[in-house]
């Protein structure tokens, strides 16, 4: 997988998403909502971004926000120690580093097989999108 094929992937795979490109990353958001993305890919480092040292050849991460019960299906608890993973490695699944008390999970590089387990994950991102947009639409 490739920055470009996983973008395609999210805007084929699941209907109105719309996407924004700022300093090096790519956000995806369901319809006009652009309060929260669902699902970020960043491709490079910079003075916010060094934990995962995108500055390496042909690395990006790949970011997506699950639901609690997932997060604490993956890593045994919905709160964790960042400080107890390596942000560095490749092509597993790992909570975000700055992000994981929003139960965002992250992925640097992520091989064909590792994707094929991230599908699920985008798609239940993209559902928590749309429940929250109908939300924020009901109380306006």
């Amino acid at each position: 997988m490739n920055e470009s094929s996983i973008t395609e992937y999210i805007t084929t795979a699941f209907p109105d998403v719309e996407t924004t490109t700022n300093l090096g990353y790519t956000f995806f958001f369901y319809r006009e909502e652009r309060i929260h993305a669902f699902a970020t890919i960043a491709s490079t480092g910079n003075e916010y971004e060094q934990v995962s040292r995108l500055d390496r050849e042909g690395v990006y991460r790949l970011n997506i926000g699950v639901s609690r019960e997932t997060f604490k299906s993956l890593f045994g608890a919905d709160k964790i120690n960042v400080s107890d993973y390596d942000f560095t490695v490749l092509d597993t699944l790992l909570p975000h580093p700055d992000y994981s008390a929003q139960f965002f999970i992250c992925v640097l590089s992520p091989s064909d097989e590792t994707f094929e387990r991230v599908r699920p994950l985008l798609a239940e991102a993209y559902e928590i999108a749309i429940v929250k947009f109908n939300r924020r639409s009901k109380d306006k």
